[in-house]
This record gives structure tokens, C-alpha cells and sequence, in this order.
């Protein structure tokens, strides 16, 4: 419970500095001098202020943004509006992002907050080294052609020759840009046996001349029946976690 409370402190402190660089604000003054510059009841509202930073980060550098619109497609798919309820999918995915970014989480708490609860390196050495996991993590999720395009937007005229030249600034809009374009691919295959359950259920019904029974209310429940048989949620699930590997 301690470990967590302070991988969240180093997260949020993390966030800060990502939000900081992205945004120019500090250039030449190192986090750590710029914390410890600020009076006491200045780091306390400033902190309160800036924890809004982490859902945002947990947004932007984690797989949470693949998972959560897969879901919603899926429920969408089904022909369910409600169900399951928003803070159930929002709930799940929160731990699918944990499963997924356990090994990321693993290496910025070895080489990051470890050393500074110890008082081996500097914050601004701890921000530095557990930025690594999360940029490599990102990079490998991201598509060339979402990177090139943001580059190109911030009027860049050449791409980073190694990991270490990108920026958060560049990366994290790429990395969005290609976790929407592959939860809109996963949600389309996901999408297809569904539809063709609709369009049976609409012809045979149309055979029938049974025009005035709305197809969703036979398609539904043989859609939910189907997809519980084949375990759905397990199946997708585990895709969805896989799809990081």
C-alpha cells in the first residue's frame, strides 16, 4: 500500500514535469530546484491543483485509451446503450491498463523511485530515468506515419535520429493518434459478426412479413446469448491485453 501511494506521488510528480516540458515552461530550472524554491502553502495548493494532471497523464501515456473505446464499441455492437454502465467499463479497463502496464510500471520503480526513495539520485534523475519506460513503451505503440504527421503539424523538419531526441511534446498527440486509429480497427472486426447477426435477423423477419417487429428486440438477446456462449468478455479481454505485446 506504501509502494503504491508513492509510485502514485512519483506519477504525479512525472506528470508535472511532462506538462511542464510540453508546454515550455521549464527550460534552463530543474524540477527538483523549481519545487524546492516555492514556499510550503505553495507546494500544497500547487500539488492539489496539478493531481488533475493524472487522469490526463494516465490518458495520454498508458494503453487506457485503446482499451476504454474498444469496450464502449463493443457495448455498442451488442445494442446495448447503458449496459454495462460507464463506471463499469471505465472500472475495467483501469485494471486491463494495470495488466498491460505492469512491465512499464516494474522498470521506472526500479530505476526510478527505488534510488530516490533511497536517496541515491535526484528527483529530477527519478523523472529523467522513469520517463525511459514509458517513451519506450509509447514508441513501440506508435505508427510512423502518426509520428511524421506530427512533426509535421509542429512545423519540424526533420524526425529525431534516436529515442532520446523525441520529446513527450511530439510523442504523446502521435501515440493518442495511433491508439485511436487501432481501437477503431479492433472495434471494426469486432463490429462485423454482429452486424450479419442484424442483417439475418432483419431478412428473415422481412421473409416473413413480420414488418412492424423492430429486428433489435429478436437480434439483441440472440447477440448476448452468442456472445456469453463464446465467453466475449474473456475473449476480447484478452486481445485487447495481448494487442500490446
Amino acid at each position: 500500500m506504501i509502494k503504491s501511494v508513492f509510485f502514485v506521488c512519483f506519477f504525479l510528480l512525472f506528470s508535472i514535469d511532462v506538462a511542464a516540458q510540453a508546454n515550455g515552461l521549464i527550460e534552463d530550472i530543474e524540477t527538483s530546484e523549481l519545487l524546492n524554491n516555492l514556499a510550503p502553502e505553495l507546494k500544497t495548493a500547487g500539488m492539489l491543483t496539478l493531481m488533475s494532471l493524472v487522469p490526463v497523464m494516465l490518458i495520454a501515456l498508458t494503453a487506457f485509451t485503446r482499451i476504454v473505446i474498444v469496450l464502449s464499441m463493443l457495448r455498442h455492437a451488442l445494442g446495448l446503450q447503458q449496459t454495462p454502465p460507464n463506471v463499469v467499463i471505465i472500472t475495467l479497463s483501469l485494471f486491463l491498463t494495470f495488466f498491460t502496464m505492469s512491465p512499464v510500471f516494474e522498470k521506472a520503480d526500479e530505476n526510478a523511485l527505488r534510488p530516490y526513495i533511497k536517496s541515491e539520485i535526484s528527483l529530477s534523475q527519478a523523472i529523467e530515468n522513469g520517463a525511459e519506460p514509458f517513451k519506450a513503451f509509447m514508441l513501440q505503440q506508435t505508427r510512423e506515419e502518426d509520428f511524421l504527421a506530427v512533426l509535421d503539424m509542429a512545423g519540424e523538419s526533420h524526425a529525431p535520429d534516436t529515442m532520446d531526441d523525441v520529446t513527450f511534446k511530439h510523442l504523446i498527440p502521435a501515440f493518442l493518434l495511433s491508439e485511436l486509429t487501432t481501437a477503431f480497427k479492433i472495434a471494426f472486426v469486432i463490429f462485423i459478426p454482429f452486424l450479419l447477426i442484424d442483417l439475418v435477423v432483419a431478412s428473415v423477419l422481412m421473409s416473413l412479413g413480420m414488418i412492424m417487429v423492430p429486428p433489435i428486440s429478436i437480434a439483441l438477446p440472440i447477440k448476448v446469448m452468442l456472445f456469453v456462449l463464446i465467453d466475449g468478455w474473456s475473449l476480447v479481454t484478452g486481445s485487447l491485453v495481448a494487442s500490446f505485446a
